[in-house]
């Protein structure tokens, strides 16, 4: 196998030489990162110095502390993955995942991590691009469908009691979607995440198959955290609340656009040639407010500009013990409530048993001021046919 080699100045050049000669690859190359404590002019290794991988299909680390701390020995393997080639070191060996190929239109929006507002960028997608598309999405989560499930009309709240009843999590993610983006959408689910976002398991292929049936002009895959849909897609979103941890910077490699909520880490996607959104996230429910509202929620989300009286609020969905205390001391006429966590198994029936309206609510992407309007963006990455 052809290799790059990482090397750094503070080894010897004949004791990178022999361990060259040692390992089992052919090397085409040597990438010299830093430190000149042992060099003497230009290091001779027995191959070329090189700035780039120059056709090798594996990268190997013979370089060491202080010259590639964690940080940036992972910000290195990020570029060599980005690239499809894998990194590998003394006790560490790191993959590109495996994207199948897939021919409809599509795009993915993913993560670097669990509530960065990636499911609201995901509707808010499908939504822009379903005023002249016909859009389909695949979502995957770790509490989705055994098989693949299409979700062809926006669930009741009814049928997610139900679904809940009968042991189902009625709040995952495609559920959310198939609500509030009123678009087909499929469940999948996946198993554990790499480091670099590929899943241990999932039947997101599957999904994928299920969706290129409905004749669909453009698929939109739904990542799960910080696991990344195994499909190669058209163009790629990535929603962003740390870009420098771990191999975070891979996935800003592979994505077109970051969303994120934060200044510095929009500089930091900046540092890395790629484009940068700032963006912030407000309540929108789907409903008319009446009476006094209580709110439920996963986080902090502005609620302010509702206008509504707003007599209590809860941002204790994804902790039940919590919940259950807010719920025990909550008195409103409506329930208002993320379709996240226990928002149908405790609160939906806390609702249903003590006849309060339940309204359900969306996180609303809105780009921050200076920003690009938002559902032009989305729109440009999907140059799919145009229905009439």
């Amino acid at each position: 196998m052809k290799a790059v080699a990482i090397v750094d100045g503070e080894h010897y050049p004949d004791v990178v030489r022999e361990a060259l000669v040692e390992l089992p690859y052919e090397f085409v190359g040597v990438m010299l990162v830093g430190g000149t404590e042992k060099l003497r002019g230009v290091p001779d290794y027995g191959v070329p110095l090189v700035t780039a991988p120059r056709g090798a299909e594996i990268a190997v680390d013979l370089s060491d502390e202080p010259i590639l701390d964690p940080r940036t020995r992972l910000h290195l393997a990020s570029r060599f993955l980005a690239d499809g080639i894998p990194y590998v070191g003394a006790d560490f060996r790191f993959d590109p995942p495996t994207f199948h190929s897939f021919l409809p239109p599509s795009l993915a929006v993913i993560g670097t991590g669990k509530r960065v507002g990636k499911t609201a960028v995901t509707g808010a997608l499908a939504r822009a691009l379903a005023r002249d598309r016909r859009v389909v999405v695949v979502a995957m989560g770790r509490g989705g469908p055994a098989a693949p499930e299409l979700i062809e009309s926006p669930p009741t709240l009814d049928d997610l009691v139900a679904l809940s009843r009968s042991g189902r999590h009625a709040a995952s993610d495609h559920l959310e979607t198939a609500v509030l983006a009123g678009v087909p959408t499929i469940g999948c689910r996946r198993a554990g995440g790499g480091m670099a976002g590929a899943p241990f398991t999932s039947n997101v292929v599957e999904g994928a198959e299920l969706a290129a049936t409905l004749d669909p002009d453009v698929v939109v895959f739904d990542g799960s955290g910080a696991a990344i849909p195994p499909i190669d897609v058209g163009a790629r979103i990535l929603v962003a609340h740390d870009v420098s941890s771990g191999l975070n910077p891979y996935r800003v490699l592979i994505s077109d656009v970051v969303l994120t909520m934060s200044a510095a880490v929009a500089r930091d996607v900046r540092a890395l040639d790629t484009e940068a959104i700032l963006f912030g996230l407000r309540l929108r429910p789907v409903e008319p407010l009446t009476g006094r509202v209580a709110i439920f929620t996963t986080g902090n989300v502005p609620f302010a500009h509702l206008g509504a009286d707003v007599v209590f609020v809860s941002r204790n969905l994804s902790d039940r013990d919590a919940l259950a205390d807010d719920l025990r001391a909550v008195d409103a006429d409506t329930f208002v409530v993320e379709i996240k966590a226990a928002a149908i198994d405790m609160v939906a029936e806390a609702a249903l048993e003590r006849g309060v309206k339940l309204v359900f609510a969306d996180n609303e992407v809105v780009p921050l001021p200076g920003e690009p309007d938002l559902d032009e963006l989305f729109r440009g990455l999907a140059p799919s046919p145009v229905r009439a």
